[in-house]
């Protein structure tokens, strides 16, 4: 665990989220909203929590990250970038022929992934195998993983919960990112969900409820899943905005999977910019 502040932390999220803007306004693809609404605790576990080591992403030992939801890695590369990972210019390739950053994450191309993800559903149960076998290997390492509320309405997300549940997986930490819109409407439109909190609760799991971009309360909230070693899994359940921090993707699901053009990139740049905390 890293020594950073929360004002550091708050502002690097902002950083993150003017990256995620400015590689997807170059590529004119990608999915902005749901970048950002993940951006606050996937920032916090990068820049905070997680034991890896950008000099070497294969070391056995690292704590895992796994983008269930693929489609948001904008989010991920933009911290990997920061951290070291690849050189910062390579942002400026997303999704272009060629380039290591796919418009999903691909562990074959990019350094820092730890499995490709893209098809819904499948990465909690990646996941739970990472988890699974840090345990049967006697490791101590932490597995991420970032879940899309539209995303659970997959059957294999919750054969990987009951899995995670039977083997005692308490090294593994989800985030369900709940800001309640998915590409073609509202998830209570398409699917609806019910309370996932208390469904995640039913299997098993210790669940923790938080407000997904309150930096103080998801520090407090991994704190506490860190200090927890009673062999249940553990779900943080993030009420989170889609498009957060910019004022007119927020709460839109034509965001999903929009391009801003160089007009709406700098409203968003001067919006993030007034974000950042002297």
């Amino acid at each position: 665990m890293k020594d950073v502040s929360m004002k550091e932390l708050k502002n690097t999220a902002t950083q993150m989220r003017m990256k995620v803007v400015d590689m997807i306004y170059k590529a004119k693809s990608g999915h902005p909203g749901g970048s950002l609404s993940a951006a606050d605790f996937v920032t916090a576990c990068y820049f905070k929590y997680m034991n890896i080591d950008p000099k070497n992403p294969g070391w056995e030992d690292r704590d895992r990250m796994v983008l269930s939801k693929g489609h948001v890695c904008p989010i991920q590369y933009a911290c990997l970038a920061t951290l070291g990972y690849f050189p910062e210019d390579v942002l400026d390739t997303l999704r272009k022929e060629g380039s290591m950053l796919q418009g999903h994450p691909s562990m074959n191309k990019c350094p820092g992934i730890d499995i490709s993800t893209g098809s819904l559903g499948q990465g909690l149960a990646c996941a739970a195998g990472m988890a699974l076998a840090g345990k049967i290997n006697k490791k101590d390492y932490k597995v991420f993983c970032v879940v899309g509320d539209g995303e659970t309405q997959e059957g294999e997300i919750w054969e990987a919960a009951n899995t995670a549940h039977k083997y005692e997986l308490d090294n593994l930490i989800v985030f369900v990112d709940f800001n309640n819109l998915q590409i073609d409407g509202t998830c209570d439109q398409v699917m609806p969900n019910g309370d996932l909190g208390e469904k995640f609760k039913s299997f098993g799991w210790e669940v923790l409820e938080i407000d997904g971009h309150d930096m103080e309360e998801i520090c407090a909230t991994l704190d506490k899943c860190y200090a927890s070693k009673n062999g249940k899994p553990k779900c943080i359940y993030a009420h989170t905005i889609k498009g957060k921090g910019v004022s007119y993707m927020e709460n839109s699901c034509s965001w999903h999977g929009t391009a801003p053009n160089k007009e709406e990139r700098d409203q968003a740049f001067e919006e993030l910019n007034a974000q950042l905390i002297p």
